[in-house]
């Protein structure tokens, strides 16, 4: 195996390569604006990191978020492009799971980053492995009451501490944690998440109600 995970669902253009063993390269750069200018580099970089091509690459994981529509659709097309000209299967994994890999915590905590508009995209965890339910994004004086007393990790928790007191890091998400998450439901024959995007609201973008009339003269 060689899987080639990334993810551009916060503002962190985080990218890694993994052995289903260890991780053999990563690199995170954090640009909220550039995740489409810093995505492929980032690729050739890690591979060229780990002395590898990208006609080596056998799977591909991409970050479905929940995250903001502009930045989260960079990895998903990417990861499409990719996986259909490499002929490889692209999985999709829940980009506040790879967070709470990551966290480091025992027991129940909660992971929350920023949806922009004063609200959060959350989900709480029984474990660093094991989510309770499905994502929602909320306002922070929302959540607060149903997560009063548990440790908070993510960007959102450490933006809005009267919600989430004594929340930490990690603040976004990191491939690395992404592609060892991955690596580790493939080998035990658990299905991971179709490469497609976990949105929750509408984009900022909208089609207008209504065109004005224009007369043949």
């Amino acid at each position: 195996m060689l899987l080639l995970a990334f993810d551009t669902a916060t503002p962190a253009i985080t990218v890694a390569l993994h052995d289903g063993v260890r991780v053999l390269a990563e690199s995170t750069e954090v640009d909220a604006r550039r995740h489409g200018e810093l995505l492929l580099p980032a690729v050739d970089r890690v591979l060229a990191t780990a002395g590898a091509r990208i006609g080596d690459v056998t799977d591909l994981v991409v970050g479905v978020g929940p995250g903001p529509y502009t930045g989260l659709r960079v990895g998903l097309v990417t990861a499409a492009a990719l996986g259909d000209a490499l002929g490889v299967p692209t999985h999709g994994v829940c980009t506040l799971d790879g967070i709470a890999a990551a966290s480091g915590l025992d027991g129940p905590f909660v992971v929350a980053t920023d949806a922009r508009r004063k609200e959060v995209y959350w989900a709480r965890y029984q474990d660093p492995f094991t989510r309770e339910g499905e994502p929602a994004v909320d306002r922070p004086a929302e959540v607060a009451a149903r997560v009063a007393g548990l440790p908070a990790v993510g960007a959102g928790a450490l933006l809005y501490p009267e919600a989430f007191p004594g929340a930490a890091g990690p603040e976004h998400v990191s491939a690395a944690a992404l592609a060892s998450l991955a690596a580790a439901r493939l080998a035990g024959g658990v299905p991971l998440l179709p490469p497609r995007p976990l949105y929750l609201r509408r984009p900022d973008a909208q089609v207008p109600a209504g065109y004005k009339a224009v007369l043949p003269t």
